[in-house]
This record gives structure tokens, C-alpha cells and sequence, in this order.
């Protein structure tokens, strides 16, 4: 189920919140939300959702044991192993079997399985709380249905953000809804589902368009340089609304959840820009990952490797996204390397750093190696015409769109709305939002219907 399908703002969030707002009891109010965060799941993945629930479940057995054992390692490595093995069966299999096919007269090949919907979201979801209650930094949970329902809170389970137990353990055992957070909640979903509906998409159209065949073949210099852009933007309104709606949902419903955006296309080095970018995840490879590696202290340079090529093969089982990552890995190795000793204005940064995270995108974006190369070669001239007519004008056509999402991909949006918030009353602020709130509904509720383009790039990751 998507958040901008009409059976879901129509008629699955309406009885969601009517219900949690007419239940008193805390206990009631989990477990309904807890039945209808397994329904949303369902409405997609009715068979992968007792999957789901299995893993769940079995991640919090072995973590009880392991805290009534006295937190032993060896029992942390079993609950770690036994949570990844669906992950790694689903999403990396065929992979792993085709390099056991590289042996002579070996022939080994997955069936045919879709991949599980937010798989590597609540996996690594469970994996926060069993390493968390591992290093005492969190309470084991005792009540599995509470334990269920951290997992599959339907705001956030599909795609993101990784929400850790600790920020939510305790709006899980007690939790007001207040007037202002519904009001807040209501706001933050809907800038989230313009940036998706009106922005996303639009921008992805192109990008679909111009890669018609699914090749950068005769595309063209222009071409390929203009659908890059468009994808660019794409995959960050795409994302990050839907994170926004996640939000959002979490307020209306009386949960809290973190930033996974802050505004990444203004950096002025990669560095910042993984500061800014996907936060949730990026925080989850550097308290996971780098850091038991040793971090800055020892090794730095391997425990980099490491993180990066983990981060690509997270996003897929190609080898694009292992080469995105380690694409990643060397500007950052680079970059340390130039900051240390030269000082190089904003200005100069900004606009090289911003090229540099289009062309990481075209890793992304082509998971054939062949395309990849092919689409590269083509940006910087090789192998193609500067312009071919079709795919030009496919470009040309999106730039009032391209104009827009400039903007908003910055603060400046933002800057004005709070400038302008502490210069009038709070009736004129309470009133525009509405405003804003019905118009934005309205909107997107008419793109949606009348669009058959409304993919989320995140849910299969």
C-alpha cells in the first residue's frame, strides 16, 4: 500500500487514527495499531508478511535469551546471524550463488522469489535492538506484541527511515497524542507528498522518457546529462518525501522519529553531503560498522573500505551498487586527503561536489556495468552525438520543473516560512496552513489519479 493510493488516505489512515484517537488504553491502542500496520503490510506482501513477523519474533526470542544469559557474545553472533540469514537468502542469494558458480561443472541458481518489500529496513531494525540490548544501551522489551509493533509501524517499515528502539521505547509503553503534534504531523505529510507527487515524479517521467529502451544508446550528451539531473532530483524528493510523510504519520500517531534529510544537494564536500543524505542509514554503518572496526583510531582507511562497500551491496545485489560505493570510498579518501592541506572556497566546492554526486548516480541508476560505462562515456563526450533532437526536447520540456526543484532542494523555502511565522498572528499562520494543507491535497490527489507514473525507488531496497 502507498501513501498516495486513495484506499489508503481515503479510507486506512482515517480508521487508523479514529481509532487510536477514541482509545484511552495504551495496550489496546498497540495492539490495534500493531493489527493495522500488519494489514498495511499485507496489502502488498500477503505472504511475505508471516516472514516478516517470523524474523521479528525469532530476533526478539534470541535477544531475551541472550539478556537473561547475561548478554553473552556468543549468543549476541547467533541472534546477528539468524536475523541476516532472510536478507541475505532474498536479497544477496543469487549473488553469492554466482560466484559459487564460478567453480567448474557448478551450476547452482535461485528460484524465482520477489524480493521481500522493506526487508533490509526492519532487518536492520531488529539488528539495532539486539546489539543495543547487547552493549546496555537499551531495556530488553518483554512484551513481544510491543516488540512487533516497533517493527512494523507502518509509517516507517517499507522504507525507512532505520528508526533505532531506543527512540521510540518509550512512546511505545506511554504516548499523548497532542492537538499541535496531529496539526504538525498533518503539515510535514503533506510538503512529503508534494515533493513526491509534484516533484518526484514529474522529474522521474523524464528520465523514464528519455531512457525509453532502457539504454543511454543514441540518447545523446545533452540527453543523458539532463535525465542524470532529473534522476537526481528524483531519487532525493522521492526519498525524502517519503521520509517526510514517515514523519509526519509518526506525529499524527504520537511517535517521534529523526531527520533523514537535511537538505544534502547544498554540500560543499561529500563528506557533508553523507552527513546530510539518508542520515538514518549512515548513522546505522557508522555505530555498526566503523566504529566496533576501530573508526579513526586504527585502520582507518580499510574500516572506510569496508563501510562503503557494505553501504553499495546494502542497496542491491549488483555489482553497480558495490561500485557506487566504492566510488564513494575513494572521493572520500581523496577529498580528506586535498582538505587537509588546501583550503578551497565554497563557492568552487559546492558546484564540483554537486557533479560528482550526479555521476555517483549513474552507477545507481544503471545496473547493467555495460550501461553504466556506456552512459559515462556519453556524458563526457565519447562514443555518441552532443544532441540528439528527441531526448533534447524531452530535457527542454522539464526545465520549469528542474527550475522548481532546484529550489526547493534548498533551505531557502524554509528560511522564508519561519521569517515570515514570527511576523504575524497565529490566527493568519494557522489559517495559511490549512490553506497550504487543502491545496496540497488537492493537488496531489489530482496528479495521482490522473498519472499512471507513481513508483517509490526505495522499495526495493
Amino acid at each position: 500500500m502507498l501513501f498516495t493510493e486513495p484506499v489508503f488516505m481515503f479510507i486506512f489512515l482515517p480508521l487508523c487514527l479514529i481509532l487510536q484517537y477514541l482509545i484511552k488504553n495504551i495496550a489496546a491502542r498497540n495492539v490495534i495499531l500493531l493489527a493495522m500496520s500488519l494489514v498495511f503490510y499485507a496489502w502488498g506482501e500477503p505472504v511475505y508478511v508471516f516472514l516478516m513477523i517470523g524474523v521479528s519474533l525469532i530476533g526478539w526470542t534470541l535477544t531475551k535469551i541472550m539478556h537473561d544469559k547475561g548478554n553473552k557474545k556468543s549468543l549476541l553472533a547467533v541472534a546477528v546471524v539468524v536475523s541476516l540469514i532472510p536478507l541475505l537468502f532474498f536479497k544477496y542469494g543469487q549473488m553469492i550463488l554466482d560466484i559459487v558458480n564460478l567453480i567448474p561443472r557448478v551450476d547452482l541458481h535461485m528460484p524465482e522469489l520477489s524480493l521481500p518489500i522493506g526487508i533490509s529496513f526492519y532487518s536492520f531494525q531488529i539488528l539495532t535492538y539486539v546489539i543495543d540490548v547487547y552493549r546496555g544501551e537499551a531495556k530488553v522489551q518483554k512484551n513481544p506484541l510491543y516488540f512487533m509493533l516497533y517493527i512494523s509501524l507502518f509509517p516507517q517499515l517499507i522504507a525507512g527511515p532505520i528508526v533505532r528502539y531506543t527512540e521510540v521505547e518509550n512512546e511505545l509503553r506511554q504516548r499523548r497524542i497532542k492537538p499541535e503534534m496531529v496539526t504538525n504531523g498533518i503539515y510535514r505529510f503533506m510538503i512529503g507528498m508534494g515533493k513526491k507527487v509534484l516533484l518526484a515524479n514529474v522529474v522521474g517521467k523524464v528520465v523514464t522518457d528519455v531512457f525509453a529502451n532502457g539504454s543511454a544508446a543514441n540518447v545523446g550528451t545533452v540527453g543523458v546529462w539532463g535525465a542524470m539531473l532529473c534522476y537526481t532530483f528524483q531519487i532525493y524528493f522521492d526519498f525524502s518525501g517519503y521520509s517526510d510523510m514517515a514523519i509526519g504519520l509518526g506525529k499524527m500517531l504520537g511517535f517521534t522519529y529523526g531527520e533523514n534529510f537535511n537538505y544534502p544537494y547544498i554540500s560543499s564536500s561529500i563528506k557533508e553531503f553523507w552527513r546530510r543524505w539518508h542520515i538514518s542509514m549512515s548513522t546505522f554503518f557508522r555505530d555498526y560498522i566503523y566504529i566496533p572496526l576501530g573508526g579513526n583510531r586504527k585502520r582507518r582507511i580499510f574500516n572506510m573500505f569496508v563501510v562503503w562497500a557494505t553501504t553499495g551491496l546494502w542497496h542491491g545485489a549488483g555489482y553497480n551498487f558495490v561500485l557506487w560505493g566504492l566510488y564513494y570510498f575513494v572521493l572520500l579518501v581523496i577529498e580528506g586527503a586535498i582538505l587537509k592541506k588546501v583550503k578551497i572556497p565554497k563557492v568552487i566546492t559546492l558546484p564540483i561536489t554537486f557533479v560528482l554526486v550526479i555521476i555517483g548516480w549513474v552507477l545507481f541508476y544503471f545496473e547493467d556495468l555495460g550501461e553504466c560505462l556506456r552512459a559515462l562515456s556519453i556524458m563526457f563526450g565519447m562514443g555518441s552525438a552532443f544532441s540528439d533532437p528527441v531526448s533534447t526536447a524531452i530535457v527542454k520540456s522539464a526545465i520549469p520543473a528542474l527550475i522548481v526543484c532546484t529550489v526547493c532542494a534548498t533551505p531557502l523555502y524554509a528560511t522564508v516560512v519561519n521569517k515570515v511565522k514570527v511576523k504575524v498572528p497565529e490566527v493568519v499562520r494557522t489559517l495559511v496552513m490549512c490553506a497550504f494543507v487543502v491545496v496540497m491535497f488537492v493537488l496531489c490527489t489530482a496528479f495521482t489519479i490522473s498519472s499512471t507514473y507513481n513508483p517509490f525507488l526505495y522499495f526495493k531496497f
